[in-house]
């Protein structure tokens, strides 16, 4: 219900224009929307569609999508965050238990957190918990989140720049 209201406002010739005069601050705006929508733990709030629209309405998608995919990855510590301080709360679902078998592994680690957060799956936030509460070491959560997350929007930057 909170996508279709928000989709309705967007919609309104009043944001239309607001958001109109924006159009300066896309790489900062890319950014901090990046951040804070990645930044909440177990709410996933959809922005893939937004960072599409402000790909297509840029001269510098590649830039947006290397900025969008720092913003993420740097609001995704905040999962990682709480898996450190609450070890054990990912637990319990198939999911859950599958990210943590897979995490023990060091070797694999960086490629198990590469190939889930590439794709847009809103379940990311438990394998952020799960690299925390294993003690895996942040800077290789990070890089793999950034990779994962540069490898969607450089996606997304070449549909764009296809479809144009």
């Amino acid at each position: 219900m909170f996508n279709v209201v928000v989709f309705w406002l967007f919609g309104t010739s009043q944001v239309q224009d607001f958001l109109t005069h924006l159009e300066g601050w896309a790489v900062p705006g890319a950014f901090l929307l990046a951040f804070l929508t990645n930044v909440t733990v177990a709410l996933p709030v959809p922005y893939n569609p937004i960072v599409l629209q402000m790909m297509e309405a840029s001269d510098v998608p590649w830039l947006l999508a290397l900025v969008v995919a720092l913003g993420a990855s740097l609001g995704e510590i905040s999962g990682y965050l709480a898996g450190r301080a609450g070890k054990g709360s990912f637990q319990g679902t198939r999911f859950g238990n599958w990210v943590a078998r897979q995490l023990h592994h060091p070797a694999r680690s960086f490629w198990v957190v590469v190939a889930i957060s590439a794709p847009p799956f809103p379940a990311f936030d438990v394998a952020g918990m799960a690299a925390g509460a294993l003690g895996m070491k942040w800077w290789l959560f990070f890089s793999g989140a950034f990779t994962g997350r540069l490898i969607r929007f450089a996606l997304f930057a070449a549909f764009v720049v296809w479809v144009q």
